[in-house]
């Protein structure tokens, strides 16, 4: 056989962890302070693969597919049997739903309180989580992206034409899903590489490729994926203009990376916007697109490691 995504992760053990009512995937390696790493949309937990056993020689690393994604369990609601349905509310794949996930199964290892690096849409789990459930994250990380709330907020013309997949993926059912089934491996290659500084596949690693085309070849997990656009349409967009109107602000310390090529990058200067969303907010561009972690690992690892290590000692 081939080398598989498991080469990827040389050292790290494989479980699954009971999220909240769903089976959760991770690769659990290394020794220290607990750190969860969250990866975004169409991606796997692979996408950590450049900088977990750097980070793994320092904290114990669980990288985690999201509810959807990857090898994790795809929910659906009731009376949806025979396809892979969604609620008529998207509360399933809302960012409160995912962030009670990962809360529980942190606490199926014994991680009470723990750090959280979040990408793209996983960047959007860590932040509610950050709101639900401040006892348990101790720093959080947020890769390329801006609030929900902001994005909906900016959104003319030039902006939907940057994140049009906000608005296709957000269709409803089954518009999105069916054009996506047609051409899956097209359609989540043109998005890898349009999202890139060099509008190209170059920097994912051909293993991690193979992972995110076999996850998303599944309808199961095509429709997953709408139903987080659905949800970020309406449900994660009222809890986050709930919190903004509200005045709440996340009260652990944050850092926010964003590529000066990538996505996050577009609408406003990221490290002001969340300025406005949390208490203590510090962060800097990496050079490259969206996927800066496998873009430019050197560059985000150096950028991450002093914040987690600020208050963890390791």
């Amino acid at each position: 056989m081939g080398e598989t995504a498991d080469d990827l992760f040389p050292g790290f053990e494989t479980q699954w962890l009971t999220g909240d009512g769903v089976e959760i995937f991770a690769r659990i390696g290394g020794s220290g302070p607990p750190l969860l790493l969250l990866h975004g949309y169409p991606q796997t937990h692979a996408m950590w693969h450049p900088i977990a056993a750097d980070l793994a020689s320092r904290f114990t690393v669980v990288a985690a597919d999201l509810r959807g994604y990857g090898a994790s369990d795809a929910p659906r609601g009731e009376g949806a049997s025979d396809a892979p349905r969604g609620d008529a509310a998207h509360e399933i794949y809302s960012k409160r739903a995912l962030a009670r996930d990962m809360v529980a199964a942190m606490r199926a290892l014994g991680h009470e309180r723990f750090a959280v690096a979040g990408h793209d849409r996983g960047g959007r789990v860590a932040y509610r989580m950050a709101f639900d459930h401040p006892d348990a994250v101790s720093r959080l990380a947020v890769l390329d992206i801006l609030p929900t709330y902001e994005y909906w907020k900016a959104m003319d013309w030039r902006y939907a034409m940057a994140i049009y997949h906000w608005l296709f993926l957000a269709q409803p059912y089954p518009l999105p899903e069916t054009l996506i089934a047609g051409a899956p491996d097209y359609y989540l290659e043109h998005t890898l590489a349009s999202w890139t500084a060099a509008k190209d596949l170059s920097a994912f690693d051909p293993r991690a490729l193979d992972a995110y085309r076999a996850a998303f070849r599944q309808s199961a997990r095509q429709h997953a994926a709408c139903e987080d656009y659905r949800a970020g349409a309406t449900v994660d967009m009222t809890l986050d203009t709930a919190d903004r109107e509200a005045g709440r602000t996340i009260s652990c310390p944050l850092c926010v990376l964003y590529g000066t090529a990538g996505l996050a990058d577009k609408a406003s200067t990221p490290v002001e916007t969340w300025a406005a969303w949390a208490d203590d907010v510090r962060g800097t561009g990496i050079e490259g697109g969206h996927f800066m972690v496998e873009e430019n690992p050197k560059a985000t690892l150096q950028a991450l490691l002093p914040f987690l290590t600020e208050e963890a000692g390791a």
